[in-house]
């Protein structure tokens, strides 16, 4: 299963380690592991279980940054091999500007792979009661319903890391990732898995997330805000 910012290989055990393993990447891939780089050494010292796979041709349905769960570990994807999403997702944004991007999205990935090491997947916050309860006709359409209401937590939930993760290590770029963060949230499906628009909007104002200096727990404030009006 893979949770992605927007759904054989070979194996690195950390990020781009050994120079036999950085021969066999990609310039573009070597750029993307490399903007990812901080968040990728902050979940180092969180001794999160990740494991960064490149993918050698993406598929038709790969987005190019995915995260996946396996065997106890985290996997962190890469797919941008004869991938369009690569230069789709950045779309107008110079290459000199995408660097904050990608290590946003990076940052997201993380925080599945953090609510899953947590065991927390699919759970709300302490102390948090949801309001009200779904319901429907059709069983099957309930289900439906409540796995992408689940789906569009998590993602809501990484989404706050993500700029919680800017507003702590890139604030002077926060503003322009949030405004592509937003315009990349636009186009999602209303209440779709992926329609986090209630909470991007809430997190406009970079000041409104925790002040721990610590991601994952800076964005639950915001996060639990969202949760009312979801």
């Amino acid at each position: 299963m893979f949770r992605s910012f927007f759904s054989f290989a070979f194996l690195c055990s950390t990020f781009v380690g050994a120079s036999a393993q950085a021969a066999e990447l990609t310039a573009l891939e070597q750029r993307w592991l490399q903007a990812a780089a901080p968040v990728l050494s902050y979940s180092q010292t969180l001794k999160l279980p990740i494991d960064i796979i490149v993918q050698p041709q993406a598929r038709a349905s790969d987005v190019p940054l995915a995260m996946g769960f396996a065997g106890g570990r985290c996997k962190l994807v890469l797919s941008l091999r004869g991938n369009p999403q690569a230069e789709a997702v950045f779309a107008a944004v110079p290459q000199e500007a995408q660097g904050e991007l990608i290590e946003a999205m990076a940052a997201h990935e993380i925080a599945h792979c953090w609510r899953h090491a947590q065991g927390a997947w699919n759970a709300l916050p302490a102390g948090f009661v949801a309001d009200g309860e779904e319901t429907a006709s059709d069983g099957s359409l309930l289900a439906i319903s409540r796995a992408l209401r689940e789906s569009r937590r998590e993602e809501a939930y990484a989404d706050m890391v993500a700029l919680a993760w800017t507003r702590n290590n890139n604030p002077e770029s926060y503003a322009r990732v949030h405004s592509w963060l937003a315009s990349v949230r636009a186009g999602q499906a209303p209440r779709g898995g992926h329609d986090t628009r209630t909470w991007v909007a809430l997190a406009r104002d970079a000041n409104r997330f925790g002040s721990a200096g610590a991601p994952f727990e800076d964005a639950v404030a915001l996060w639990r805000e969202g949760l009312l009006r979801d």
